[in-house]
């Protein structure tokens, strides 16, 4: 009788530490920060850390712009995207900013809230273990477009923002962005003649950050020649650019649940991930 009770007792002990440790590792798994009050706008941002996250350790890091052409879009579109990377040995990063259905508000607020939300991560990099050496920002349509202008747009930045800290990434993974914003581009009714300084394609200077880029064939949007503009121009200063161009593909073609199998995320996403090793952000092979 007395070995039942010891074992019962153990038993329900191993469970209560069992739970203890499930409950650590989901709480420091993922973070919920604000990164920006404006205009009575409270702007969050949502952390996954590594599965092996160690707090006297240093990690690459992706950070997330979903899409919606600056007038709405879900701060989950790649979440399926971070957790992969996460799974990877990164810190994944999902970001919140205002969109005009909801703030109403214009493109140039969007980029800004990137720049801060970029700026934000690098002032806690030591409190949250992101590697500054090693931060990638990617997005996707407008998402893409905000990736880019945190690392090739000089101007629009929050006035309250210390400028002394840098936006800029390490590197890029763009998903069908938008990059033209002339009378060419996408966005052209809502930017005028401030495209110049607002077009990532019309920014691209030396030193521009390692890019891989990802369109389908078919996308309304963006061109392919677009694709090919910003790659010639990347590389015309020195700069790598990855074109990946995908067959009678759409825009958003990329998403999770758009094809059976979901084709072409999986596809995407191996493509992310060889590029980020062949820059030396990752190690070993893909998880997918």
């Amino acid at each position: 009788m007395k070995t039942k009770i010891h074992i019962i007792l153990l038993l329900l002990v191993v469970g209560m530490v069992n739970g203890q440790k499930k409950k650590e590792v989901i709480d420091e798994y993922a973070h919920e920060l604000v990164y920006k009050v404006v205009n009575e706008d409270t702007l969050k941002l949502q952390i996954y850390n590594p599965t092996d996250f160690r707090a006297n350790k240093k990690y690459p890091t992706i950070v997330f712009f979903f899409g919606g052409g600056w007038n709405g879009g879900s701060i989950y579109q790649f979440k399926d995207q971070a957790l992969y990377f996460a799974s990877r040995g990164m810190i994944s990063v999902l970001v919140d900013y205002r969109v005009k259905n909801e703030h109403g508000t214009t493109p140039f607020e969007a980029v800004k809230d990137a720049k801060s939300a970029m700026r934000f991560l690098k002032t806690k990099a030591d409190e949250y273990g992101i590697d500054t050496d090693k931060i990638v920002a990617s997005g996707g349509s407008a998402g893409g477009h905000l990736a880019a202008a945190t690392s090739l747009l000089p101007g629009i930045n929050e006035e309250t923002d210390d400028l002394s800290i840098s936006p800029k990434a390490s590197a890029l993974v763009l998903y069908n962005p938008v990059i033209d914003n002339s009378e060419k581009g996408y966005g052209y009714e809502r930017i005028g003649d401030r495209y110049l300084g607002f077009s990532p394609l019309h920014n691209i200077k030396k030193g521009a950050p390692p890019t891989i880029f990802f369109l389908g064939d078919k996308d309304k949007y963006i061109p392919v020649s677009t694709a090919y503009d910003y790659k010639a121009k990347m590389e015309a200063v020195g700069s790598r650019c990855d074109v990946f161009i995908y067959e009678n593909q759409e825009h958003g073609f990329f998403n999770r649940g758009k094809q059976k199998g979901d084709k072409y995320y999986v596809e995407t996403t191996l493509e992310a991930d060889a590029f980020l090793r062949s820059i030396g952000y990752l190690k070993g092979k893909p998880t997918l």
